[in-house]
């Protein structure tokens, strides 16, 4: 049976005057049950604290919008990694990573942080599970005040007043004079990438470009197990058909713009044919060929591969494969005459895998 492809907009699961936490479900976009992707959102507001948390899925993040902190505690480190973020990073968060996040009191916008990951080892298919360390619902307030005091040499006095003294769940606004550390230049070295600064991959004028992740650029990538990029396209330039041909996911949330898309399947029927805009989230299947042409506006997606080092082949432009085809092949299987073989194969010798508006 076929599954729905339709790009979907996240829904908030929690929150409060600090900021929300939202996710797409797989009974509302059901391919993320089928590739066992998770994807979710925090948006914190001025002030906001995302409390200390670990999650049972390796993950990428990217910062959509605004600047602030991110404290990365890596399993058995001794001191944790303080690192300021601002739009444009990607962070590769391994298993067992504790992070919190922070947006600074005086902050004019907005932090917004996308999360995309591998839920195949986690609790839910398709679904992050976060594990709070504080908070209403944090690992505390599940054990006994005995066991926290044997824990942390607490008395049991001492031990209830820590318990409750957490009310809110998941996501805090501090007071006013409450401090958090500092960034450090040095945490960041090989935790955070910002694809707006980065050196391009790809870049074709008028065209578009792309930055990849990679092991080389993000080094924690090879522990997350996923491949990601950033890819923006100009004002109706179009994304060469294409497909990932080692049988990965191609996991996609629409960043900013707006265009259409369309995706095939290997029975040669189109199984998606749709609008998408800023904030949809869409899954293309294994093998599947998809393309993508923006409007006025351009388009911008960041996007998770499930493999580290993806390969693609892309059927149009001068890399396709149609190019490496011998002419009689290509006569035969598109039951052409030989000048209309010629005339196809004469055409985007120079292009690359965008395509400028003519």
């Amino acid at each position: 049976m076929a599954v729905d492809l339709t790009p979907r907009q996240s829904k908030k699961a929690y929150g409060g005057e600090g900021g929300a936490y939202y996710e797409w479900c797989p009974a509302d976009l059901p391919m993320l049950g089928v590739a066992s992707i998770g994807a979710a959102k925090l948006s914190l507001a001025a002030g906001g604290l995302s409390l200390p948390s670990y999650s049972d899925s390796a993950k990428v993040a990217y910062v959509l919008q605004g600047k602030g902190t991110c404290g990365i505690v890596l399993p058995e480190a001794t001191k944790e990694k303080v690192v300021g973020v601002k739009e444009g990073d990607a962070l590769a968060l391994p298993f067992g990573v504790v992070t919190w996040w922070h947006n600074a009191p005086d902050a004019t916008a907005e932090l917004i942080v996308l999360f995309l990951g591998d839920t195949s080892k986690g609790h839910k298919a398709g679904q992050f599970t976060n594990f709070q360390l504080t908070g209403a619902s944090g690992i505390f307030t599940g054990f006994s005040t005995e066991f926290v005091g044997r824990a942390w040499d607490l008395t049991q006095e001492d031990a209830a007043k820590l318990v409750s003294s957490q009310p809110a769940s998941g996501i805090v606004k501090l007071g006013a004079g409450q401090k958090l550390p500092s960034p450090s230049e040095e945490d960041r070295k090989g935790v955070a990438l910002n694809c707006l600064e980065a050196p391009l991959d790809v870049d074709i004028k008028n065209g578009g470009r792309v930055v990849v992740l990679n092991t080389q650029n993000l080094p924690l990538v090879k522990e997350v197990g996923l491949g990601a990029d950033l890819v923006r396209i100009d004002a109706h330039s179009m994304c060469s058909p294409g497909f990932s041909c080692d049988s990965a996911y191609q996991v996609t949330y629409i960043v900013r713009g707006s265009g259409r898309v369309q995706v095939v399947g290997p029975d040669g029927k189109r199984v998606l044919e749709t609008r998408v805009e800023g904030g949809n989230l869409f899954i293309v299947p294994r093998f599947h060929v998809v393309s993508k042409i923006a409007d006025a506006s351009g388009l911008e997606w960041f996007s998770i591969i499930t493999t580290p080092n993806p390969i693609f082949s892309h059927l149009a432009g001068k890399t396709s494969v149609w190019k490496a085809i011998s002419s009689e092949v290509l006569e035969a299987s598109f039951n052409t005459t030989p000048e209309m073989e010629k005339l196809f194969r004469s055409k985007r010798l120079d292009s690359e895998i965008f395509f400028a508006p003519n």
